[in-house]
């Protein structure tokens, strides 16, 4: 059976992803069962990754809605747009969380000239800057001009940095995206040194993997907070569902009743679970 991708690609439909994606929501074996043989059973040639997605999320939603939010993940990272802004903030608190300290839009001047510089991190007497692309439609992948673009930037800094006394040491450019990168994109940035890290990559390691081994959720995940609503935790630097559970003030803001704020909180909290 072939499925069609969003980048217009046919490819062949993997039972086992579709298992691993669901798994990874939290359901258990019983219920992933139970989908997987419902969404078999409505496939047809030529159907869309998407419509997959969206048949498997109705059916999550209705057993729970925190498995649905889990499961709906890729496309939260998706919403954290249409800027960049709150994808380095995220990608800022997944550092943050990994044991680093962080700074977002910083300036750094280089051997040439001045860059602002998406992510700063520090850990155990070393810098870290990482220059995050963020994509807010599917099928949109980098290509190599991005990991060149970056590596030209970080060299110049680091000609800079390493020519004056500095109390860290400065030791990797990173580049994140919420997508995939070109098979040129990844030959060119490891050989140059670059370290990569996108949607599923590395492999066990790429976004996906740091978000659910973390619990670090963005607030997008919630199938309850509309559009407006996201978008106006996003302004106010509320990007974590975590954050939410610990400021829950800013549901105040959004004019909601009583009761939704308490559904909303019940539906985060359950989110934030983490083994």
């Amino acid at each position: 059976m072939d499925v069609i991708k969003s980048s217009g690609e046919y490819v062949s439909f993997s039972l086992e992803k579709l298992r691993s994606s669901l798994n990874r929501s939290g359901a258990s074996k019983e219920i992933v069962s139970r989908i997987l043989n419902t969404v078999r059973d409505e496939l047809y040639q030529g159907i869309s990754t998407k419509e997959i997605y969206n048949r498997a999320y109705a059916l999550l939603k209705k057993e729970k809605r925190g498995y649905a939010s889990k499961y709906k993940l890729k496309k939260a990272i998706y919403e954290l747009g249409p800027t960049g802004f709150p994808f380095e903030k995220y990608i800022a608190a997944l550092l943050k969380y990994s044991g680093y300290k962080t700074e977002v839009g910083q300036i750094m001047q280089g051997d040439c000239v001045a860059h602002e510089v998406d992510v700063v991190a520090y850990k155990k007497g070393f810098t870290t800057i990482a220059e995050c692309k963020f994509h807010s439609e599917e099928g949109r992948n980098c290509n190599v001009k991005v990991p060149l673009y970056i590596a030209s930037r970080f060299e110049d800094i680091k000609r800079l940095w390493d020519s004056k006394s500095h109390e860290n040491v400065l030791t990797a450019g990173w580049v994140v995206t919420n997508t995939r990168f070109t098979k040129d994109a990844l030959q060119f940035g490891n050989c140059i040194g670059l370290y990569l890290l996108s949607w599923d990559y590395p492999l066990n390691d790429g976004l996906k993997d740091r978000i659910d081994r973390l619990g670090l959720y963005p607030v997008t995940v919630s199938t309850l907070l509309t559009k407006r609503e996201k978008q106006f935790l996003l302004t106010r630097d509320v990007v974590l569902c975590r954050d939410l559970i610990d400021d829950a003030f800013y549901l105040d803001h959004l004019g909601i009743s009583q009761i939704r704020k308490e559904k909303i909180l019940n539906e985060i909290k359950l989110i934030c679970i983490h083994d």
